[in-house]
Formats: C-alpha cells, structure tokens, sequence
C-alpha cells in the first residue's frame, strides 16, 4: 500500500465503501480525532509496560476505536455494507465497555475534589486520550447530525470510553501513590 497516492493533494479524502468528500468535512473532522484518539492511548500503551493487563486492554480499546473510524469513514449510502464489532459500533462493545465503567468505579474512592492531570506520566497519559475522545465525541455528533439513521451505539461507546479513560487514570494514580507511599 503506497502511502502518497496524489489523490488527496485536491483536498479531499476516500471513504470506506467509496466515495470522496473534503478533508474537513465533518466526517473526516470525526474519524481523524478518533485517529487522534487511537495515538494518544498508544503514548498511554507505552506508558503502561509495567502492567501487561493494562496494557492489553488500552491495546484492545485501540483496536475497537478502528470500528469508530471505519463507521465514521463511510458514507450514509453504504451503511448497510458494515458489519456489527467489525466496522460498526455493536451492542455487545458499549455493553462491555459499561461493565469496565462499573468495574473501575467500584473500586475507586468517590472523588471529592476536580483532579489536576499529571500525577504521573501514565496517569497523565491517559487524562490526555481522554480529553482527546471528548472531542471525537464532539464531532461524531457534527458528523451524524446529518445521518439520515445514525447508529446511537457509536456516541454510548465513545462517552463510554471517555468514562472507562478517566478511571483508567485515577486507578494508574492510586496504584502508583500506594507504591510510592509504601516505598516511604
């Protein structure tokens, strides 16, 4: 796959399925932050090698973003070629990701103050992935605004993820200030 084909020099991009639109339609503005979103969780994968559990899960959360973008990246016409888990938001992933929600939440304290970022690098990490999956989540709604059906398990998934990723740091705070405390 040759990764300069001259074709976007116009401006524009390709779809899944076909088709072009401009580059700053709201449609790539939604799939290129989920892109964003994807990078920013591998600078928080890196972060995480010292734990092979989290690590595999941000992994996995990269992977299912490849989902977002691919129904973000496909024209309304061509929805009924997307398949379920593989290139469309299903169910059974907002389902799960809800249950790593309550699973995280339960074992956390209630916060009772804002948090500031960066009590660590992959707690800060994270924060970052975050704030970056709010605004996919902001430009799926531009771009689905005009979706004759819009799928509403992609904007649960990414509030979800949203979610899961702020747990995500707090946990990475707790986990590395209890080591550090014990290590006083």
């Amino acid at each position: 796959m040759k990764v300069h084909t001259g074709r976007g020099d116009d401006g524009t991009t390709g779809l899944f399925y076909g088709g072009r639109v401009r580059k700053d339609a709201p449609g790539p503005e939604a799939y290129g932050t989920v892109d964003e979103t994807v990078a920013a969780l591998g600078v928080a994968r890196a972060e995480a090698a010292a734990d092979p559990e989290l690590a595999a899960l941000i992994l996995a959360l990269q992977r299912e973003l490849f989902v977002v973008g691919a129904e973000l990246a496909t024209a309304a016409e061509n929805a009924s070629k997307l398949v379920d888990g593989e290139s469309r938001v299903s169910a059974a992933m907002t389902a799960a990701l809800a249950e790593l929600v309550e699973s995280y939440e339960s074992r956390l304290p209630e916060l009772r103050e804002f948090v500031v970022p960066g009590a660590n690098r992959l707690a800060a990490a994270l924060d970052l992935a975050r704030t970056v999956c709010r605004r996919a989540e902001r430009a799926a709604i531009t771009a689905q605004a005009g979706t004759p059906s819009p799928n509403p398990e992609l904007l649960r998934y990414l509030n979800l993820l949203s979610d899961l990723l702020f747990l995500l740091a707090r946990d990475a705070e707790e986990v590395l200030t209890t080591v550090q405390d014990h290590d006083a």
